[in-house]
């Protein structure tokens, strides 16, 4: 269960319920934030929970106070995001959750019962791992949602992008750690703030390891990763951050930099290079029963099963798919999604997409978006053209300015928030 747990976010496993007595024991208020309680039963859940991905992972345990303060604060900072989405009317189905799961089963090479049984087996709760599994969507919408609405993409951005990055032929892992700071702070918040951040870069001049300096102080999403923030194309990354690692050498890390949201350092992981312009394509069609208010994910099911039962006694795949599919952007054209790139409409389609040979239609499967049947209608290597490098060119900058927007928004709905630490 280990993989599962690194793959999913910090809170989506937990130790099965404890005992009523235990509880009670337990159940005190750590931390009032805004209208919602953290209680110590969640915190320490939450601590055991790093502990043991800490030390899966080779990283040194920081001393069990500062542990505790790290794992609140991102407590806190979910706690913020679940009442904003509340406010903003944000809603999870039941689908969305499955579909979820099924993607991180299948990320760990399991069925879904296979992954509840082992998640169960090591003691842990499925109800509890759903449920966080729930909030952690219900927090990536709003983020999202709320970046997307400020973040524009101009023709002129595209054009300096392309002929500055000619989309710059590799991929970086970064540690990161960001000591918080209001764009507006005042001098004696600015200080404290230096003074915090430089002790820490002396700390790794002196040859701390990062990523256990990383889970002590940093208030980065990372955090309690060790800062790790995965692999990254180099075109995507904060434009801040860019330009610290261009001349930097894996293993290197940069002195303290400030953004809007605060002060940073970065060490250089790892390196390597990109694969080929060349990409792989797909060309398909599918139908689709959209998830609704009007249709349960059975219902749902129940249709799906229903076209696929014609599919098989030979009816017409675009004609049904003009009858009954819910895209409205592929329908009219007999579900016809032209060529793309095998996950561009979501990891759990890319797979199926894969597995199937040309002309082969898939049983129904059930993504975020509702129940599908695809059509693999062919496949091809193609060369990045001049409209694709546009598009791309588009999605790295989107993506540079929604990581740049979210940090932002994070940092400013903590500081506007209402907060009582207890302990």
């Amino acid at each position: 269960m280990k993989k599962i747990i690194l793959i999913t976010t910090l809170f989506a496993t937990q130790f099965a319920s404890l005992s009523h007595a235990e509880e009670e024991l337990l159940d005190e208020i750590v931390a009032v934030v805004e209208e919602g309680v953290i209680l110590r039963s969640e915190l320490d859940r939450a601590v055991s929970n790093i502990t043991k991905q800490l030390k899966s992972s080779g990283t040194q345990l920081p001393p069990k106070s500062i542990l505790d303060q790290q794992v609140l604060e991102r407590l806190i900072t979910e706690e913020i995001q679940l009442q904003q989405a509340d406010l903003a009317g944000v809603r999870i189905s039941d689908a969305e959750v499955d579909a979820a799961l099924a993607e991180v089963a299948s990320k760990n090479k399991l069925t879904l019962k296979q992954m509840q049984m082992a998640i169960e087996n090591d003691g842990m709760n499925f109800a509890e791992f759903r449920n966080d599994m729930r909030k952690e969507l219900k927090t990536e919408k709003i983020r999202n949602g709320l970046a997307n609405q400020e973040v524009k993409v101009s023709e002129q951005e595209i054009d300096l992008f392309l002929a500055d990055n000619q989309f710059s032929q590799f991929e970086v892992r970064l540690g990161h750690i960001l000591i918080p700071l209001a764009a507006d702070a005042k001098q004696e918040e600015l200080a404290k703030a230096k003074a915090k951040v430089d002790k820490i870069y002396q700390e790794l001049q002196k040859g701390t390891d990062f990523a256990e300096l990383a889970t002590k102080y940093s208030a980065g999403q990372k955090a309690l990763e060790g800062g790790d923030l995965g692999w990254r194309a180099s075109s995507e990354l904060p434009t801040l951050f860019a330009d610290q690692i261009k001349a930097m050498k894996v293993g290197e890390f940069t002195h303290p930099v400030r953004s809007q949201s605060g002060l940073h350092i970065l060490k250089l992981t790892d390196k390597r290079e990109q694969a080929s312009q060349m990409i792989d394509q797909v060309k398909a069609r599918h139908i689709l029963i959209e998830n609704s208010e009007l249709v349960t994910p059975a219902q749902g099911m129940e249709i799906i099963n229903e076209i696929y039962q014609r599919l098989q006694e030979g009816e017409d795949f675009a004609k049904l798919a003009e009858e009954k599919s819910d895209d409205v952007n592929s329908a009219a054209l007999g579900g016809d999604l032209g060529w793309f790139q095998p996950n561009e409409f979501g990891q759990r389609f890319g797979n199926v997409v894969d597995k199937l040979d040309d002309q082969e239609i898939s049983a129904p499967f059930q993504t975020q978006a509702g129940w599908h049947i695809v059509q693999k209608l062919g496949s091809r290597k193609n060369d990045v053209s001049d409209e694709i490098k546009r598009i791309r060119a588009k999605r790295a900058i989107h993506a540079r300015k929604m990581n740049e927007q979210i940090e932002s928004w994070l940092t400013e709905i903590r500081g506007e928030a209402f907060v009582d630490i207890r302990i």
